[in-house]
C-alpha cells in the first residue's frame, strides 16, 4: 500500500484525504499543524488528536522523508547537512547564519543535469527529482535541530539541482512553505534560483511569487556557452527578455549571480558587457568570487580585479555586492555541494 505524502499536500488536499478517511476535515488543519509548525516527525507526537487517527496516520500516511547522515559545522558557523533519501540518494542542505538571522540553501533535486563547468554537483549527474515533501522536509529537519528556530527566515533554492527543471514539485513545496498553516515563510524571503530555463521562468512569475535569481556568469553568448551548457538552448537575448517580463512587485528586483573566473569573465570589458546586458532592469548584481574544486584548472580574480569589476558596475548605477563564501571549508560553499559523494 502507497502511503499518502502528507507534507506534499496542501492544506485543501489535506482536508480532502481526511474527510475519504471517514473524518471531519478540521483533523486535515491539525495534522499540518503538528506537521509544519510544531515540526514533529510522528503521529505519536499530535498530542491533541485521538489515539485513532494516530494509528491511522501511522498505517496510511508518509511524515518522514530524510534521515539525517551528518552535519558539518564551518569554523565561520556554516552547517552543511547530510541526507539520505529513503531509496538511498544523497542530498546536502546548507544554514548560513548571517547577523540578525539564518539563512537555509535547500536542494531540489539529488544531482543536477545542467553540467555547468563550476558547479561540482553536476559532474556527478542528475539522479532524480525530489518529491515536494522531501523539499519541505529540508526545512522541517533544520529548523527542528536549531537551538534558536525562530532565526531561520530566508530560504534559498540554491542548493543541488535546478529548480526550474523540477518546476511543479518545485511550486508545490514553495506553497508549503509560505502558507499560513503551513511553515509560514514570508514569500519576500524565499529566493529561487536558476541557470535560466526561460519557459519555467515565465511560468514561475505567473504561479507564484519569490524571488527570482538567475545563475548568469557571462555577459556574451560565447563565455556563457562555455561555462553554462544551457546557454545554447536559450542564449543571453531570449534569456534576459524574459527577465525584462518577469513580473516584480514594488521595490523587488531580479538578483544576477556572477561567479568571477581569472581569465574567464573578469575582465573591464566583461564589466561593461554585463551593464549594457543589464541595463533598464531592476538588478541586483552578486558577486562571487570562485570557489576551488577538485580537477578545476580555474582560479579566482585577485581582490584588486575584482574590486575593479565592481567598481564598474556602481559607475554605471548598478547595486554590486561581492559576497564573501561562507563553509569553504566543510566544501559547503556555492558550486561545492557534492551530496555526500566525495565522503561516503
Amino acid at each position: 500500500m502507497t502511503k499518502v505524502d502528507l507534507k506534499g499536500l496542501d492544506a485543501r488536499e489535506t482536508e480532502a484525504w481526511a474527510v475519504e478517511e471517514g473524518l471531519e476535515p478540521y483533523r486535515g488543519r491539525q495534522v499540518r499543524h503538528w506537521l509544519f509548525q510544531k515540526l514533529v516527525l510522528s503521529p505519536d507526537e499530535m498530542t491533541n488528536i485521538p489515539k485513532s487517527l494516530r494509528a491511522l496516520l501511522a498505517e496510511k500516511a508518509s511524515l518522514v522523508h530524510l534521515k539525517m547522515i551528518k552535519n558539518q559545522v564551518s569554523q565561520d558557523g556554516t552547517q552543511k547537512y547530510l541526507f539520505q533519501l529513503l531509496d538511498g540518494h544523497f542530498i546536502e542542505s546548507v544554514l548560513i547564519p548571517e547577523r540578525d538571522h539564518s539563512t537555509l540553501c535547500i536542494s531540489s533535486q539529488a544531482g543536477c543535469a545542467m553540467g555547468c563547468f563550476f558547479c561540482l554537483t553536476g559532474q556527478h549527474g542528475l539522479k532524480r527529482n525530489l518529491s515536494p515533501a522531501e523539499i519541505v522536509d529540508q526545512a522541517v529537519q533544520v529548523k527542528r535541530s536549531m537551538e534558536g528556530p525562530d532565526r531561520l527566515t530566508n530560504i534559498v533554492l540554491m542548493g543541488m539541482g535546478e529548480p526550474l527543471a523540477n518546476y511543479d514539485n518545485v511550486v508545490r513545496a514553495v506553497g508549503n512553505l509560505i502558507a499560513e498553516d503551513g511553515m509560514n515563510f514570508s514569500h519576500r524571503k524565499i529566493t529561487l534560483s536558476t541557470c535560466g530555463l526561460v519557459p519555467e521562468i515565465k511560468k514561475l512569475g505567473q504561479d507564484i511569487t519569490v524571488n527570482l535569481a538567475i545563475s548568469l556568469n557571462g555577459a556574451d553568448d560565447k563565455t556563457r556557452n562555455f561555462l553554462m551548457p544551457i546557454n545554447r538552448k536559450y542564449p543571453l537575448k531570449t534569456l534576459i527578455a524574459a527577465c525584462r517580463e518577469f513580473p516584480l512587485p514594488n521595490r523587488r528586483m531580479i538578483t544576477f549571480e556572477y561567479i568571477l573566473i581569472a581569465g574567464v569573465n573578469d575582465r573591464d570589458k566583461d564589466a561593461r558587457n554585463l551593464a549594457n546586458l543589464l541595463s533598464g532592469l531592476r538588478a541586483k548584481i552578486n558577486l562571487i568570487p570562485l570557489n576551488q574544486l577538485p580537477g578545476l584548472n580555474m582560479v579566482p580574480p585577485s581582490l584588486d580585479d575584482i574590486y575593479r569589476f565592481q567598481e564598474i558596475l556602481i559607475k554605471r548605477q548598478f547595486t554590486a555586492i561581492i559576497r564573501k563564501s561562507k563553509g569553504q571549508d566543510i566544501a559547503a560553499a556555492c558550486g561545492q555541494l557534492s551530496g555526500g559523494a566525495s565522503e561516503l
